[in-house]
């Protein structure tokens, strides 16, 4: 039995090394490469590359309490919340990306000079129950409608901090190297970096250089997650995250135990130097279930085989504790806390009586409302964007929508043809519509882009309009000609159209000058006026949210009201 869990150690690793290859593979196929021009039908990602978001249990639980819906492919966390209730946490340790990246770099910390605080390290610690904490804050926010879920949620987590800040870094890094590969005289050098471009192109090197918003403090954050496992093993994961403490409590009822021999042990402690989850292994002190990640290097590492785990109901609850430890009042309080959040963040002005102009939503987003209900800031639309024009949002939507995308439009456009976001999305907080239903062409199927009310198909799916500061525009303030905005303009008919005037320069002469005006109904914001204005510290024709698809209130030109 003993060499089947030392194995299984092994296969644990493989395990390991699998899925964050998987999850990696997925990450970097979210980029969208190809082109629109010239393509038949609907464009598509060949690549499941939500399917590690679809799969967390945590989302799917939150956004399920929100809505009282479970969207689409959220089905697949089932995959992972049932098992565990017969094996225990073998997701935390066998499957996790954010785990396995814990796992190895706590791996890199000198066991020698570290002696008995290693060992004193990876005992159970009163403060791992700050978890089910976190777990009670953020299942009792979602009953009232606000999903913080994924600020802390591990994969969401993962997925944002990878896509939004450290692989932009990386490609960055990457290319700054082949430019210096590139300029060298030697022609192996030059080699080399052909060589390193075929090789990491479409990884690590994209296929364009990215640009995110507060890139560097989510890379920040996530590095600093990172290096608090050369203090404590796999920190993140006893301490906080919500959904291990999920699993944990699902775990209670599972049918692998860990028995413990005290006649064998000869108080070595090799099981504690390599324990993942500080539930203490060692004989004498209760076995805690509920941290146990199922590495089984307790067992790989006992030279006396006075550990063993074994699947079948419990012997004896002497040398087991099967429920996690937390206590009841710290229990009650997180949940107060996480309901009165709800509140607090809603009755600031972002949400609904002063919103930020720039709040700017990916076609298909649902009312702003029902957006929060289901976004859990996982990054993935960003990532997918070809453009580069969605970014993580500060508090241009209150703190309640902290990271949730937003359009830029000085940086990048949405893409006419392009549906990937809503493609991408796990939760439905950015609807999946059709190319068609975006573009309002005859015989789509209506777009539910808000929860109340769906768009008529025969109208394109607004994100906004744009304006012009003619103090700022060239052909209004300068009697200059420009007709970047009009040629930009993807609508057809355009929203941008130019009507001549005639006007004096500085010298009194007479000129024709074709000044741009804009058609509010034709204009769906996409935001291709405003990325190509060449007036380039602030653009003259710029895009706010009013008029957009999603929301009835959001509006400066009124419907007509209905006849008695």
């Amino acid at each position: 039995m003993r060499l089947t869990q030392t194995t299984l150690v092994r296969v644990r690793r493989v395990s390991q090394a699998v899925f964050l290859a998987a999850f990696f593979v997925l990450l970097f196929k979210s980029e969208f490469t190809g082109s629109f021009r010239g393509a038949s039908g609907q464009v598509r990602l060949p690549w499941p590359v939500s399917i590690f978001l679809e799969a967390d249990p945590l989302a799917g639980i939150t956004t399920a309490i929100a809505t009282h819906t479970l969207y689409r492919g959220l089905w697949w966390s089932l995959v992972i919340l049932v098992p565990t209730f017969f094996l225990g946490r073998f997701f935390c340790g066998w499957m996790c990306p954010l785990g396995t990246l814990n796992h190895f770099f706590g791996s890199l910390r000198s066991e020698k000079k570290r002696g008995k605080a290693l060992l004193d390290s990876n005992r159970y610690k009163p403060w791992q129950a700050i978890k089910y904490y976190v777990l009670a804050a953020v299942l009792a926010s979602s009953v009232f409608g606000a999903v913080l879920a994924g600020l802390v949620d591990p994969i969401p987590l993962t997925v944002r901090s990878l896509a939004l800040s450290v692989l932009p870094g990386l490609n960055y890094t990457s290319g700054a190297l082949l430019d210096v590969w590139y300029e060298s005289p030697s022609r192996w050098a030059r080699l080399g970096a052909d060589a390193a471009q075929f090789l990491f192109q479409g990884t690590i090197v994209s296929f364009r250089q990215p640009h995110f918003r507060q890139a560097f403090f989510l890379g920040a954050i996530f590095i600093g997650l990172l290096a608090l496992n050369l203090r404590v093993t796999r920190f993140w994961c006893r301490a906080i995250c919500p959904l291990g403490a999920l699993l944990g409590l699902a775990s209670r009822w599972s049918l692998v135990h860990l028995k413990k021999d005290p006649g064998r042990c000869d108080n070595c402690n090799r099981c504690l130097v390599h324990c993942q989850g500080g539930d203490d292994p060692i004989p004498g002190p209760k076995w805690r279930k509920a941290e146990c990640h199922l590495c089984f290097n307790c067992v790989g590492d006992c030279p006396t085989s006075g550990i063993a785990f074994s699947v079948g109901p419990l012997d004896s609850a002497a040398t087991t504790i099967e429920a996690p430890q937390a206590q009841r009042r710290k229990l009650i309080t997180a949940m107060a806390a996480g309901v009165a959040l709800v509140p607090l963040l809603r009755s600031t002005t972002g949400l609904e009586v002063e919103a930020d102009p720039r709040l700017i939503r990916p076609p298909g987003a649902l009312d702003e409302l029902h957006f929060l209900e289901r976004c859990i800031r996982c990054g993935e639309c960003m990532k997918v964007c070809p453009n580069n024009a969605l970014h993580p949002t500060f508090m241009e939507g209150g703190l309640e929508a902290i990271w949730t995308p937003v359009l830029v439009a000085r940086v990048g456009y949405c893409e006419p043809n392009c549906v990937l976001c809503s493609q991408v999305c796990p939760t439905g907080a950015i609807w999946e519509i059709t190319e068609a239903q975006k573009l309002g062409r005859p015989g789509a199927t209506p777009a539910r882009a808000g929860a109340a009310s769906p768009p008529e198909a025969s109208n394109p799916i607004k994100i906004g309009t744009a304006f012009y500061d003619q103090g700022r525009c060239l052909p209004w303030a300068m009697a200059t000609d420009c007709i970047v905005c009009e040629e930009w303009c993807p609508t057809s008919p355009k929203a941008i159209y130019l009507v001549t005037a005639d006007v004096a320069d500085a010298d009194g002469n007479r000129k024709a000058v074709r000044r741009p005006y804009m058609d509010a109904k034709r204009c769906i914001g996409c935001g291709a006026c405003e990325f190509a204005c060449p007036v380039k510290d602030r653009p003259a024709v710029y895009v706010t949210s009013v008029g957009e698809t999603r929301s009835k209130t959001n509006q400066f030109i009124l419907p007509p009201a209905p006849k008695r």
